[in-house]
């Protein structure tokens, strides 16, 4: 039974992903680096680095040639070859993505060749890898039941206790900000649970012991200060630079925590990885609730559905209200779609209101669009925004609080939520219904536009669940008077 760090898992979740996205009939050693470099602050994206390898160039060029990549390896040998480095170097079976990085690459070292800058690439990292662990002769028993000296502890003491205070007070101020800023129960539980799990991290340590080490007075620390130190521009900016000191005090706990062996160490670097998403979830987030603190409505827009011509229906709906227009066409050619896109994108620019495409964040950048609306089945956010840029708008689908709850964390600007009721503008074999509606608006203060179904007749029930935004598409779009319906749906938001 292999021992993997949380970062291999991950990482093996992410491999079969690529697997899938790329058509494989199974998952290759490209799909599992491809998969490794995935998380662009691991180890295994880091080891790149280090060689001056720009990870997403890298990245690149495995998914252009992945084609003419077919070898693959049972991923038992792979962690086979792993493990026997880890214990070798670093006397630990629990391997880290690093390891596996290195067993990937020594799989079948001529895979690689041609790739640029990726010339005796196993050879390389090899070298680097050994350099900085060394080898050890040390038995897989002994390495169970390793001590470290105690002085090797001691010495660290006001480190680790100088870290765990600042990463208690950084996730204080986060727990605060999501609380009573944001007022989201999601992201406040989410920052509850890592105090938790860092208090869990660190069981080992006493902490009469940290205290007996602590030397306030004669810090030298304490009397420097940096430019803008005492400087903040709003809340959403206290928020950004305590996620940067809770993932700076973090690291620091996770190198000095070695030394007290390597489990404080795998939960401490958990825990980092955890604090580098929550950090895309609070501050897209708080971005996102900014650049939409006005829109209420959003309009889906269907050629076949209006009773009008589109410039008619995007002007007069956005007299009476409408902020947001997503452009939903599923029967047109690319070339028509793009056609189109063009018109909505000149038409929504006049009308001073924002644009969203859906599924489609290549058509949304070539018509400058604001940006795009995903499926649960479309491309992940991420991928989304590496086309679009950091400034895009991106909404997720969702419809369940599972999925809710994931949207925020890979850092989705919105969602949409539902179906609510039955809709001329698409099918749905289930109706979560206004249920979902009361559970997703107590779960997030993210920007949620209720859908599906949604009319003047039954815009109340939506508004008594919980919800603030709605997102229609045949009220308006079929609507003889868009402005007058659009005023009547706006009335009934702000109750």
């Amino acid at each position: 039974m292999h021992q993997t760090s949380p970062g291999v898992e991950r990482a093996i979740l992410a491999a079969k992903a690529w697997s899938e996205r790329l058509g494989a009939a199974e998952v290759r050693l490209v799909d599992y680096l491809l998969g490794l470099l995935d998380e662009e602050e691991g180890r295994a994206a880091m080891r790149l680095e280090r060689l001056g390898l720009v990870v997403a160039d890298v990245r690149e060029a495995l998914v252009a040639r992945s084609a003419a990549l077919p070898n693959a390896a049972p991923l038992s040998s792979l962690f086979d070859r792993a493990r026997d480095w880890s214990i070798g170097y670093r006397a630990d079976p629990v391997f880290m993505t690093d390891a596996l990085l290195l067993a990937v690459l020594q799989a079948d070292p001529g895979n690689w060749q041609g790739l640029a800058g990726c010339e005796r690439l196993a050879e390389r990292i090899a070298a680097a890898m050994a350099a900085e662990d060394g080898p050890v002769a040390v038995q897989l028993e002994a390495a169970h039941s390793f001590v470290p000296p105690a002085s090797s502890t001691e010495s660290a003491g006001r480190v680790l206790d100088a870290n765990l205070n600042r990463s208690r007070e950084a996730l204080r101020v986060l727990e605060d900000y999501c609380r009573f800023v944001l007022e989201d129960r999601f992201l406040t539980q989410q920052v509850k649970e890592m105090r938790h799990d860092l208090a869990e991290a660190l069981t080992g340590v006493s902490p009469a012991r940290l205290l007996a080490e602590r030397e306030t007075q004669h810090d030298v620390g304490t009397s420097i200060t940096a430019p803008g130190e005492f400087a903040r521009q709003s809340p959403a900016h206290v928020a950004a630079v305590n996620l940067k000191r809770l993932q700076e005090s973090l690291r620091s706990l996770e190198e000095y925590g070695k030394l007290l062996g390597p489990d404080p160490a795998r939960a401490l670097e958990t825990i980092r990885y955890r604090a580098y998403t929550l950090e895309r979830a609070i501050v897209l987030g708080s971005s996102a609730r900014e650049k939409l603190a006005g829109a209420c409505l959003y309009v889906l827009l269907t050629g076949a559905q209006c009773a009008a011509s589109l410039d008619w229906v995007i002007e007069r709906s956005a007299a009476g209200g409408a902020m947001v227009f997503q452009l939903r066409e599923k029967e047109l050619c690319d070339r028509e779609l793009l056609d189109r896109a063009h018109d909505i994108r000149r038409l929504t620019r006049q009308a001073n209101s924002l644009f969203i495409v859906n599924d489609r964040p290549d058509i949304a950048r070539l018509v400058h669009a604001d940006g795009v609306h995903l499926g649960q089945d479309d491309m992940s956010v991420k991928d989304a925004r590496a086309i679009l840029g950091a400034e895009a708008l991106i909404g997720v689908s969702t419809h369940s609080l599972d999925q809710v709850r994931r949207a925020v964390l890979d850092g989705a600007d919105y969602i949409g939520v539902g179906p609510v009721f039955p809709s001329q503008t698409k099918a749905f074999e289930a109706f979560p219904g206004l249920d979902f509606i009361r559970a997703a608006a107590a779960e997030t203060t993210l920007p949620a536009f209720a859908l599906g179904g949604i009319a003047v007749e039954n815009v109340a029930q939506v508004v008594a669940a919980g919800a603030r935004r709605i997102a229609v598409g045949s009220a308006i779009a079929g609507a003889e008077d868009p402005e007058l319906i659009a005023r009547a749906l706006c009335t009934a938001l702000k109750g």
